[in-house]
């Protein structure tokens, strides 16, 4: 029985849609490193050359040609190490693949277009590209026959990995853009595993990392065994190439599975120079973050991307002294170092004191500059210019929503003045229910923590205070209960249930899509099952409106869930 080692880079890259030069300079350098590691073969991730997911950039011809032929010309700057790099392919007709670049020594060999395109959730692939017909997935790469596939080719049972086993790959190569959410890495592991056990083959997975738009990538890339067995595991969140040395049973058998339609071509024999491994680490298993570090992480990683790759370098935020605008200020501060986030207090003649003291003290603990610019003035202004219209009539929400309009303004203001990108601070229930004011404390650019239910919130604060081993978010701002102190003695529970009651209602009706009779069937009380789902429904245009912001749930407001805004349906029945 043959063995054959196979040195391989699993480049876990950072890649920015749509800078086709530089994400190319970028798999240029870590393919150089590769070689210089004694590597057989160096992975990129899916879409590596243009960034994921590139949506509309696709329907540009010139897009499309770019990402080819910058593939060819990192294909001429290959060496003796294969690179698997993921770029858009075309044609002549103008059809255009999700695609693997297979390139060594000068020469683009092969190209395999992606067979399965995910159209659900946060996925539009249909909506660009052509399926492959599974052609050009098998090569041979230092003695060892291997398949490469592409993201969703790998969450199929029995379909192109097992038919690339059955044609006889030894290993699969799988290039991903697998976008985060809680218990993703997991989910994948599972699959990965399960693919394993069905092909009897090594996988290298290699993924995505990095922020884009609401997206966020663990990266998280891995080899498995065709024992299921995690043999290297990268940092999740972070740049990193990790080198796996694979020991391949050349005269393994695969398990009996069906035939599938299409085979592919027979492999191409890449001939490469033989490599002198070089003293470095392989195999290296990351540990796996806590459930609480790894979302913490992706808000940070989403925040920093977001910030930088549209390039801005200072953040604005406005201060309340409440919990929501401070997690968003130390996680700012995670992303961006203090001395890039700029903290606003705008108290109103409705500000508690220990309000601004809280405010003030978490600038202090964050090291964090702030200044103070009292509404009042510009307060009293819009009511003495609106008394002759509103005279007769008694204060209402309207008063309330001008002071957070006002501060909207003073926050785009300094926006425009220094350069500041402005982060917003409203959480997932609060959208959930409309609780917010359009273009007042929704002006912004980035809404860090709008996939966080408001008890996620306390969740999230309390636990970057134990990893800090401080209270950075004063305790204060922990116990007190929530308020917009936008009118005398305002508490968010003279309007809203406890949050504690609140987020598993709005859970089950925003991400499970129960109807108000499925909710009723579950026991919430029905009077309050009719008063919160019909705010969430009528506040779906304040959504519309709002910035983008991280997902990290399977179903956050914007690309997963996409209802009418005039819409009469309720679901009672």
């Amino acid at each position: 029985m043959g063995v054959a080692k196979l040195r391989v880079a699993l480049c876990q890259i950072n890649s920015v849609v749509g800078d086709i030069s530089g994400n190319s300079q970028q798999v240029m350098k870590w393919l150089n490193a590769a070689e210089k590691a004694g590597c057989d073969a160096a992975l990129f991730p899916e879409l590596a050359l243009v960034g994921y997911p590139p949506e509309d950039l696709l329907l540009k011809r010139k897009f499309v040609e770019q990402s080819r032929s910058v593939m060819e010309t990192v294909a001429a700057a290959s060496g003796s190490c294969v690179a698997v790099v993921g770029f858009v392919d075309t044609d002549t007709a103008g059809k255009c693949w999700n695609s693997a670049g297979i390139a060594a020594q000068g020469q683009l060999h092969k190209v395999y277009h992606k067979r399965e395109l995910p159209n659900y959730g946060v996925f539009d692939e249909r909506r660009y590209f052509q399926a492959g017909d599974g052609q050009a997935g098998l090569y041979e790469v230092a003695g060892v026959q291997v398949g490469v596939v592409i993201c969703e080719d790998a969450w199929v049972a029995n379909g192109p990995m097992t038919q690339l086993a059955e044609a006889g790959a030894k290993v699969l190569f799988c290039l991903n853009a697998s976008p985060y959410h809680a218990n993703k890495a997991a989910q994948r592991q599972t699959v990965v595993q399960q693919r394993a056990a069905e092909t009897g083959c090594d996988i290298v997975y290699v993924n995505l990392v990095g922020g884009q738009d609401e997206l966020v990538f663990d990266g998280s890339s891995l080899v498995m065994s065709a024992q299921g067995e995690v043999v290297a595991q990268a940092l999740s969140f972070r740049e990193q190439m990790l080198i796996a040395e694979i020991n391949v049973c050349c005269d393994s058998k695969i398990p009996a599975s069906p035939k599938l339609a299409t085979q592919p071509a027979p492999p191409q024999r890449l001939r490469l120079a033989p490599h002198s491994a070089v003293d470095t680490q392989v195999n290296s298993v990351a540990p796996r973050l806590s459930r609480l570090d790894e979302q913490y992480e992706a808000l940070v990683l989403a925040t920093a991307d977001y910030v930088h790759k549209n390039g801005f370098s200072e953040v604005g935020i406005g201060l309340s002294g409440g919990i929501d605008s401070s997690l968003v200020a130390v996680i700012a501060m995670d992303a961006l170092s203090a001395n890039h986030v700029h903290g606003v207090l705008m108290p109103s003649r409705y500000s508690s004191d220990h309000s601004l003291n809280d405010a003030r003290t978490l600038c202090d603990n964050l090291g964090i500059e702030h200044r103070i610019i009292p509404l009042e003035l510009g307060h009293q202004a819009f009511l003495d210019m609106l008394a002759p219209s509103f005279e007769g009539l008694e204060p209402d929400l309207t008063e309330e929503n001008m002071q957070a309009r006002i501060r909207g303004t003073l926050l785009m203001a300094l926006s425009n003045k220094f350069g500041w990108l402005i982060l917003t601070t409203g959480n997932k229930s609060e959208n959930a229910v409309g609780y917010s004011t359009l273009y007042g404390d929704t002006a912004g650019a980035y809404a860090v923590i709008k996939d966080l239910w408001k008890t996620q919130v306390y969740e999230f604060a309390r636990h970057r205070n134990q990893r800090a081993k401080q209270s950075l978010i004063p305790q204060n701002v922990l116990t007190k209960p929530p308020s917009a102190e936008l009118r005398p003695n305002q508490r968010d529970d003279q309007c809203l249930p406890p949050y504690e009651v609140l987020d598993p209602l709005l859970e089950a009706y925003v991400e499970d899509d129960l109807t108000p009779a499925d909710l009723c069937q579950q026991g919430f009380d029905k009077e309050l099952v009719h008063q919160i789902t019909t705010l969430v429904d009528r506040a779906e245009f304040k959504r519309r409106q709002n910035p983008p912001g991280v997902r990290i749930t399977a179903k956050a407001f914007g690309r997963d869930r996409r209802l009418p805004i005039t819409n009469r349906y309720r679901g009672a029945n």
